[in-house]
């Protein structure tokens, strides 16, 4: 625990929103302007980021002919290069925002810090994914069940482990709505 009672020390308020707001501002360039350019050649199509449910082997051969060999080098050259930035802003952004929040309603030492480690994990699985996606377009028209089959596990568990930290927001938002009882910290050592 003694990891999180010192980042604990350093995490503020207005860094969190900084970080949210830089977070924010490359999310948006994803899905305005890079994945957009990705799907120009087959906007009915969903990119495998976009694909919280994973996706077969069928799909991503689709997905990959469909968006021809423009559509393939967009995603290589724009739309990765920024997806490779988004993960690790993700993990650390999210991260200390857990911390920060938690650490209004519990002690430092509590075990609840560990759960700030979800966004961290989306990240890596998010940069796991991403390499499988690089993979499959450099192989292209050759395609591997294996590599799809794994790149398509590593984006349900992208997906869900960031369901999972809007779930733990959430719950430490609700903590900080509800009145602390005589200005104590909730004493939980969950």
């Amino acid at each position: 625990m003694m990891i999180f009672e010192k980042i604990n020390l350093k995490v503020s308020g207005r860094l969190v929103l900084l970080l949210f707001g830089i977070t924010t501002c490359v999310f948006i360039a994803i899905i305005s302007y890079s994945i957009p350019a990705v799907l120009e050649q087959a906007p009915e199509m969903k990119l495998f980021d976009m694909l919280p449910s994973g996706y077969s082997y069928e799909y991503a051969k689709k997905l990959l002919e469909s968006i021809g060999p423009e559509g393939r080098e967009t995603y290589l050259m724009l739309q990765l290069p920024i997806d490779f930035i988004y993960p690790g802003l993700f993990a650390v952004t999210y991260t200390l925002m857990l911390i920060w929040v938690f650490s209004k309603r519990f002690n430092s030492g509590s075990k609840i810090f560990i759960l700030a480690l979800v966004p961290a994990a989306a990240g890596l699985f998010d940069y796991i994914e991403n390499i499988g996606v690089v993979i499959m377009l450099k192989s292209y028209p050759t395609l591997s069940l294996g590599v799809v089959q794994f790149t398509s596990a590593f984006s349900i568990l992208k997906s869900t482990m960031t369901v999972a930290f809007y779930i733990l927001l959430i719950y430490g938002l609700l903590l900080l709505a509800v009145k602390r009882k005589h200005g104590e910290l909730v004493n939980e050592h969950i």
